[in-house]
């Protein structure tokens, strides 16, 4: 357009276009504030919360205050399980200036690959990584002697087993995380563990702390101690004699139970093989899953001939027999056309009694048919088989019993002498329990009690009766003709003079593939003492005895026997005067030496005219025979001491409290938490600590709390 024409464009088509002009920026203002605006909105309202969680990370620092893992202990406080110290090795990354230096230094003491620490401690997109747990007293001496700018060591807590191989299927054992994996310590895991408490602070770039910033503490709840119903002296001594068992008869397994008939407490139960709870064989899972089963409660068998103790009840309780009675053995029974052979050749005519101390097969199944399928059933069931006893005891089966519309009569013959039938060698001890207590079928317990760490209860077991199954009546006539057996009969092998004793020897077979497997037997001895008013039960099975005689009465009787004879001892359970004793030689009373030096304890027991033995140093913990018991004279008494040979001894480790005046919440944590001390707060955890209680310098057990005082001042 030329100028002329230029001149001759309207006024009003100018200010148009400066009007549109204006409009045009405008409108890209606006846009651009829209936009402003939508950002602003998507920052602090959408993405508000992730932000500020973001930041925080950042800023802030969150340390997870682990609760110390309460006890399981026995009955009397021996401790089985506890928790102690242990260095867990951290690298905080962006202070790492050697990561070479410390993947090399990682490689030669704690025995991990220099790759994969290099790799770790060199990855930018993380802040901290933990290098290892449960570090040796060794291993974390040598680390920190390093000296490596960026590595820090905090306390965390392992898991152990003071008397190693002892009691393992029961206890269990937890996973390097402190989570119950096995036994007590998963069945009761969530009284045990605690709740974990947490730190919070603010920190700078260098992931230090920030004086006066923002804190939150959260004190941890140590868990519950849990209080076994287990005797750890009666444990030890039936430990020892499975053990044995098991090497003398070169069984598969063996496993024993000591039961209190009547309350139903179990004082001791194992299975062999086992392993030390320090250093279970996790590499091979088969072997640990083998070693870990609670075979007394999960694995249903046969029990031969000892399940003849529950014919013979329901039988004399239904009046289908009496003592005077008799009964043909040629050998063998026909039932249904079939020809069912008794373990002996020929017992001829018998008594009742005779019947019992020949463990006769024809008696009994002649007791199971008199009885009849719907009558023997109601007993079979009322006695607890078939179902689970609820022991506490975690994988626990309820056995085997075939539905009795099944039952033919020649079923029901080989039912009557422990064929035909599963059960749990739990259940097999609780029912024999019952039919000598005077007919109380009681529910047997592992756990007595649950407490905290400030001693109020929070779960006690008392015994129940779960119902009558036979009359006290029947129930002694039991336990007579079951004393026959011991002092007469298949079981004089757990005979110990001066004492009477009843029980009844087991011998069944084992199947594969559905037949019997030749040349594979469990033998078992059930025995109960005093005879007269019992009060223990004490049971043994062996798994595939390879010895030349395989029978309950030699594989199993004479451990039950020695099991026994210890068990008289620690109870002082005194003999009766007719075996050719003199009433000066047995009525001594064992003096207390409970507390004492073990040397003031062997002393005063020997000026007393006892024995003595003692399985440490220290001071004494236990005694068996317990204080007032009366035995005879020249009695050994074993002496359990706070620091047995061997064993972990975590509970009278002592530090000294350090000085927290003037330190923060923080700080004064992580001063304690160095030495496996608590920290205890009031208030908001704002300030410096002006008093602590203990005071600086005491010497205090591991795991102490420490209580703080803390003054806030405000900035001018």
């Amino acid at each position: 357009m030329s100028r002329k024409e230029e001149r001759k464009t309207p006024k009003r088509t100018k200010k148009q276009l400066i009007k549109w002009r204006i409009f045009l920026n405008m409108l890209a203002v606006l846009v651009l504030f829209s936009v402003v605006l939508g950002r602003l909105f998507d920052l602090q309202v959408i993405q508000a919360e992730t932000l500020q969680q973001r930041a925080s990370s950042q800023w802030t620092r969150t340390s997870t205050v682990s609760a110390k893992r309460g006890r399981i202990t026995d009955v009397n406080g021996i401790v089985l399980a506890q928790s102690g110290s242990a260095d867990t090795m951290e690298v905080y990354i962006p202070n790492v200036t050697d990561p070479e230096g410390i993947a090399r230094a990682c490689e030669e003491i704690l025995a991990l690959d220099f790759n994969t620490v290099y790799e770790k401690i060199t990855d930018k997109t993380r802040s901290t990584v933990i290098i290892k747990r449960q570090l040796t007293e060794e291993e974390s001496r040598a680390m920190r002697a390093r000296g490596f700018k960026g590595v820090s060591f905090s306390v965390d807590t392992k898991r152990y087993y003071p008397l190693k191989a002892f009691l393992t299927q029961v206890v269990g054992y937890t996973t390097i995380d402190g989570v119950g994996q096995d036994g007590i310590e998963a069945a009761y895991d969530k009284y045990l563990a605690g709740t974990a408490g947490r730190l919070v602070y603010e920190k700078d770039g260098s992931g230090r702390e920030i004086p006066y910033g923002s804190e939150t503490y959260v004190e941890p709840v140590d868990g519950c101690d849990v209080v076994l119903t287990i005797d750890a002296v009666v444990q030890s001594s039936l430990e020892r004699e499975v053990e044995e068992c098991l090497s003398v008869n070169n069984a598969n397994h063996a496993m024993g139970i000591v039961m209190d008939v009547t309350t139903g407490d179990i004082k001791a139960l194992t299975i062999k093989p086992d392993f030390d709870l320090n250093s279970p064989p996790r590499s091979d899972l088969t072997a640990l899953s083998a070693l870990s089963r609670n075979r007394v409660v999960a694995d249903a068998f046969e029990p031969g001939s000892v399940f003849k103790v529950i014919t013979l009840s329901a039988a004399l309780e239904e009046g289908k027999v009496s003592t005077g009675s008799g009964f043909s053995c040629p050998g063998f029974k026909i039932v249904d056309g079939q020809r069912i052979k008794c373990w002996s050749t020929n017992h001829g005519h018998q008594t009742l009694a005779k019947a019992v101390q020949n463990s006769c097969n024809p008696a009994f199944m002649e007791m199971a048919l008199r009885l009849g399928t719907d009558k023997f059933y109601e007993y079979i069931y009322s006695f607890g088989f078939g179902s689970s006893t609820n022991s506490g005891l975690n994988g626990e089966a309820g056995g085997i019993v075939r539905n009795q519309k099944y039952i033919k009569s020649f079923d029901l013959a080989r039912i009557g002498f422990g064929q035909t039938i599963a059960v749990t060698a739990l259940q097999m001890a609780t029912a024999i329990s019952a039919a000598v207590n005077g007919g109380l079928l009681m529910q047997p317990h592992i756990v007595k009690g649950i407490y905290t760490q400030e001693g109020e209860t929070v779960l006690v077991n008392e015994p129940l009766v779960v119902r009558r199954v036979i009359s006290e009546e029947t129930s002694a006539l039991v336990r007579e003709l079951l004393v026959g057996v011991v002092e007469e009969g298949s079981g004089r092998n757990s005979y110990i003079p001066g004492y009477s004793i009843g029980g009844k020897t087991g011998t069944s077979q084992k199947y594969e593939n559905g037949k019997v497997a030749p040349g594979k037997n469990i033998a078992s001895f059930v025995a109960f003492f005093p005879a007269d008013n019992p009060k223990y039960l004490v049971y043994i099975v062996v798994d595939e005895p390879r010895v030349g005689t395989v029978y309950g009465s030699t594989c199993a009787a004479p451990y039950v026997r020695d099991v026994i004879a210890d068990m008289i001892k620690y109870y002082g359970i005194a003999p009766n005067y007719g075996e050719g004793l003199s009433p000066a030689d047995l009525n001594v009373e064992v003096p207390s030496v409970v507390g004492m030096p073990v040397s003031e304890a062997a002393s005063a027991l020997r000026q007393a005219g006892f024995d003595c033995a003692a399985d440490g140093t220290g001071t004494v913990t236990a005694q068996a025979p317990q204080a007032g018991a009366v035995v005879p004279k020249r009695t050994s008494i074993q002496l359990y001491t706070s620091e047995p040979a061997e064993v972990y001894d975590l509970s009278e480790e002592e530090v000294t409290v350090p000085d927290l005046t003037g330190l923060t919440v923080g700080e004064a944590y992580e001063a304690l938490d160095e030495l496996g001390l608590k920290l205890q707060t009031a208030g908001d955890g704002r300030g410096k600590v002006v008093s602590q209680n203990p005071a600086a310098g005491k010497s205090v057990p591991v795991g102490t709390s420490v209580s703080v005082v803390l003054e806030y001042e405000e900035e001018e």
